[in-house]
């Protein structure tokens, strides 16, 4: 679906999830494995991964900043060590290597830290031959989900589907690109384009709730229950 006026669409992250797995209902109860990037896309992979009763786990994929304008970035790294940089943004932010690989090093060693807190001693799921499911909350600039992307070709996955509630048609259009596969609920076409336009309630997703994701789908996965927390409760 197209759209082009930016409202709300989604309710939360949950919401989004739900609606996503109606698209993919053709993966359920097959083995796929949904892998989610952290922070915001995994709640969104949580519901999608019980609604296929796939195997869930993570891609860590994270922005590479500019310096002295944290909200833009310049690239994407993931916790293999995979780099994409978007060369227009590099060459127009006049950054040197030294910035560069500044700026690397920090995202890097976030990662790192992450990846310690979210898997713990556990070996990533092996993908080798299987479908994979990437599943973040929205595209903006697509560079993190081409780096998860890239990272994960590595692995010699048989497939790979981009899956996201929203992203913007051109960006869409250039995952479609590197991806086997891109499915969305909506498409926006408007000039400037927002991913938290389409929620209703939109915040930063913690580490907590990360784990809180986690610990959710292994519980499901084993015939048992536990409730969100209070505060996601209400919009979820």
């Amino acid at each position: 679906m197209r759209h082009s006026a930016a409202g709300p669409i989604f309710e939360n992250r949950y919401d989004a999830g739900r609606k996503l797995a109606e698209k993919l209902a053709e993966y359920a109860n097959k083995a796929v494995i949904v892998l989610g990037i952290p922070n915001g896309g995994v709640a969104v992979a949580l519901g999608v991964a019980l609604a296929l009763n796939a195997d869930f786990d993570l891609v860590i994929s994270r922005k590479i900043p500019l310096p002295l304008s944290p909200e833009g970035g310049f690239g994407s790294l993931t916790d293999d060590g995979t780099i994409i940089l978007n060369e227009e943004v590099v060459k127009n932010a006049g950054l040197s290597q030294q910035q560069i690989s500044y700026q690397v090093s920090r995202v890097r060693s976030d990662i790192r830290n992450r990846s310690l807190l979210y898997h713990g001693d556990r070996p990533p799921l092996a993908i080798t031959g299987r479908t994979v499911i990437i599943v973040d909350d929205g595209l903006a600039s697509g560079y993190t989900m081409r780096a998860a992307i890239e990272s994960l070709r590595h692995r010699k996955p048989e497939k790979i589907i981009a899956a996201v509630p929203v992203g913007p048609e051109n960006v869409v259009d250039d995952i479609r690109k590197v991806a086997d596969r891109v499915v969305t609920c909506v498409v926006g076409n408007e000039p400037v384009f927002y991913v938290a336009d389409y929620y209703r309630y939109w915040q930063d997703i913690t580490d907590s709730e990360v784990l809180h994701c986690l610990k959710e789908w292994r519980m499901r996965r084993n015939g048992a229950r536990i409730e969100l927390p209070e505060s996601k409760r209400k919009t979820a």
